[in-house]
């Protein structure tokens, strides 16, 4: 298609139709009528976009490459400063995808696109060591996702011994997922390792606060998940290879957006989960690359309320997520117009 041309980067405040604490702004950036959109971002990164946004002023918004290439050499060297990058990369595919009348995924791949994609359930304000919990699993395991995935942070007293025996009590019907948040020392690590039956879970994801290979040795007979804490800062196949994952959870926006998770896909051939934070360019990642992507997280605390703040929101049915029929991405905020 033609040049499109980014004329303005304007934001909008949905804080009315917020939660207390939650998120609530969007970025839209424009060419001439039209707008690309996405949200809602945290404060900082919402700054941090702002920082950015000139950088875009006369770029077309279908040249993804250039674009990325101009946001990473202005952008702060700080973890708000990739998701600023990531925001902005979006919204740029969204008013790109929205001016051919096509779905962001459609732009992702020349094949067939999946529209129904699998999710997994996940309720990290549940925690395995919590005796309720265990009760709840059949019944979420029940409705059709493709596993289930729990809190597993440590806690003083709880060695990893413990650790382990919750993992086995959740996963007397099927294995499970389960998250350290990166809170596990590595006393803690060891003993689940010398405890934990691997074939329990589907994976453990960030026991260790960073990617430091070392803090993952103990662990490596183990499933691991690492990902969503990427940033345009890592290098992620060296990440990756220090590490040895089974499963790649990248958060599509915070590590730099749809251009950056491209790249990352072509280097690397970890299966992709993307983290729940990002759903709607996840989602369209799903679609355009199922044999990378098997399935995304679907965050079920929080993101009811997130969708709430879009004007065609996305509802899981059956342990799945229909990818949107609107053009663009499907992240327009429910009381702008666009």
């Amino acid at each position: 298609m033609q040049r499109l041309v980014i004329d303005a980067v304007d934001f909008a405040d949905l804080a009315a139709h917020a939660g207390p604490g939650d998120d609530s702004l969007f970025v839209a950036v424009r060419s001439g009528q039209a707008a690309g959109w996405y949200g809602p971002l945290a404060d900082q990164v919402a700054r941090a976009a702002r920082h950015l946004a000139p950088v875009l002023l006369g770029a077309d918004a279908t040249d993804h490459e250039d674009l990325q290439d101009r946001l990473v050499q202005g952008a702060p060297c700080f973890r708000s400063g990739s998701w600023a990058v990531g925001a902005l990369d979006c919204a740029a595919w969204d008013l790109h995808a929205g001016a051919e009348h096509r779905p962001v995924a459609a732009l992702l791949t020349d094949d067939l696109l999946e529209h129904r994609i699998p999710a997994y359930s996940s309720w990290l304000t549940r925690d395995l060591l919590d005796p309720a919990t265990a009760d709840l699993i059949p019944e979420i395991s029940a409705q059709g996702w493709a596993f289930t995935k729990w809190g597993l942070r440590g806690h003083p007293g709880a060695g990893g011994g413990a650790l382990a025996d919750a993992v086995h009590a959740a996963a007397a019907a099927e294995p499970v997922a389960a998250d350290a948040v990166g809170t596990w020392p590595p006393a803690i690590a060891a003993e689940f390792a010398a405890a934990a039956d691997p074939a329990a879970l589907v994976w453990l994801e960030d026991p260790a606060a960073t990617h430091d290979p070392s803090a993952y040795q103990q662990l490596r007979t183990l499933p691991l998940a690492v990902g969503e804490r990427l940033t345009l800062a890592d290098d992620v196949p060296a990440v990756l290879a220090g590490i040895r994952p089974a499963a790649l959870t990248l958060d599509v926006v915070g590590c730099g957006g749809l251009t950056a998770a491209r790249r990352i896909l072509a280097r690397t051939t970890v299966p992709v989960f993307p983290h729940g934070r990002s759903l709607q360019p996840g989602l369209h990642l799903a679609a355009a690359r199922p044999d990378r992507v098997l399935a995304v997280e679907y965050r079920q605390q929080w993101e009811p309320g997130r969708q709430h703040l879009y004007a065609h929101p996305i509802e899981p049915d059956r342990g799945h997520l229909t990818l949107p029929t609107v053009p663009g991405l499907g992240a327009t905020p429910r009381s702008t117009r666009c």
